[in-house]
């Protein structure tokens, strides 16, 4: 049955891309990063498929999403990365969630929480990506030790992030790595039981030296490249497709328009199929004239402005209708030797795969296989 709009995610393809980063971080353990809705692919679906494919540990971005992950009975090691407000700090507690943490007063607020008995901390140091974490790694040393000395909190981890892991260039991510393992290695020094980590899929699949005792990785496991060029150079398959159907096909004679704004106006007389998704479902405007749909294994231009639950392509000046009323359509994925790959669709908007599938709205039905 043809659907509107369709996000088909294989799990399987993101079970065998953490197998695939697990053996590149071993004998470092892997996380899965499975915030954002799994990056938009589900969050619980994602999580399953990556812990089955050998990630020990999964990490979010907020409360909400550790609650969402321990509501549907996934229980083991997990991590909140992102700051917490006081009543976001009762949601992940009540989750059993790991914290991340930077200022002694958080600490002590955890430690003071009716729920904060056995919670781990995580202390980030900020080695230059300039968000999160504090640059001074005195404060961050305090941190640490208040964590280890609170009657029942644990001190579970020494972290960072890189800024620019993705890029040919590894200078500053050197940089970073001078600045933090030091500290970190003298933070587990000091402390048996910490969990030193930095990397993400870029660090993880490119620089070895990042990975000490656990790799945090997000956009590789949903088979996503993190260098934004062709998925397969790592190995990586991409789990997601986003479909819809050809839902009407009618001519379009020279000279006539099509879409808001007339932007474009038949050069010759042409077919012209609708397919009934649009920005409302996480079709960038932005591809207005500039991107490619597949239909049975053809590639047509989108033409006209994207609209928010209509989008339309060019099927060529035939003399008789082409025969496609009702056939599926692919946005994202493949079709027989055809395929548009999220980073394609990225370039063309001048952004990333992150925002890609991300954006995909939560009308879209994901279907997981």
């Amino acid at each position: 049955m043809a659907l509107r709009a369709l996000a088909r995610v294989d799990t399987g393809a993101i079970e065998r891309n953490c197998a695939r980063l697990a053996a590149a971080a071993s004998p470092a353990a892997l996380c899965a990063v499975v915030k954002a809705d799994g990056y938009g692919h589900g969050t619980v679906a994602a999580a399953r498929a990556a812990l089955a494919g050998g990630a020990t540990w999964l990490a979010v971005a907020t409360a909400e999403e550790a609650r969402v992950l321990r509501a549907a009975g996934l229980d083991g090691p997990l991590l909140v990365l992102g700051a917490l407000s006081p009543s976001e700090l009762d949601v992940a507690l009540e989750a059993r969630a790991d914290l991340a943490a930077w200022r002694e007063d958080f600490v002590a607020a955890i430690a003071a929480h009716p729920l904060g008995a056995g919670t781990g901390i995580h202390v980030k140091l900020d080695s230059g990506l300039g968000r999160l974490g504090t640059r001074d790694a005195d404060e961050a040393d305090r941190v640490a030790d208040a964590a280890a000395a609170a009657p029942g909190l644990r001190l579970a981890g020494a972290w960072t992030h890189f800024a620019t892991a993705d890029e040919p260039d590894p200078g500053f991510l050197r940089r970073q790595l001078a600045v933090f393992e030091p500290w970190a290695r003298g933070v587990a020094g000091r402390h048996d039981g910490v969990l030193v980590h930095a990397a993400n899929s870029a660090a993880t699949l490119a620089a070895p030296a990042t990975h000490f005792d656990l790799v945090r990785c997000g956009i590789a496991i949903y088979g996503l490249d993190p260098f934004q060029g062709d998925p397969s150079a790592n190995d990586l398959e991409p789990a997601l497709e986003l479909r819809s159907y050809v839902a009407d096909v009618k001519r379009c004679l020279a000279g006539e328009s099509v879409g808001y704004g007339r932007r474009f106006l038949a050069e010759r007389d042409t077919w012209i199929a609708t397919l009934p998704i649009g920005y409302g479902d996480g079709v960038r405007r932005g591809l207005s004239d500039n991107g490619d749909v597949l239909v049975r294994g053809r590639r047509y231009p989108l033409v006209g402005t994207i609209s928010m639950d209509n989008v339309t392509i060019d099927l060529g000046p035939s003399d008789a209708e082409p025969p496609l009323r009702g056939a599926d359509a692919v946005l994202i994925g493949r079709d027989g030797d055809e395929r548009i790959l999220a980073e394609d669709v990225a370039r063309r908007l001048g952004t990333i795969n992150y925002e890609i599938t991300c954006g995909i709205s939560a009308r879209v039905l994901r279907e997981h296989r």
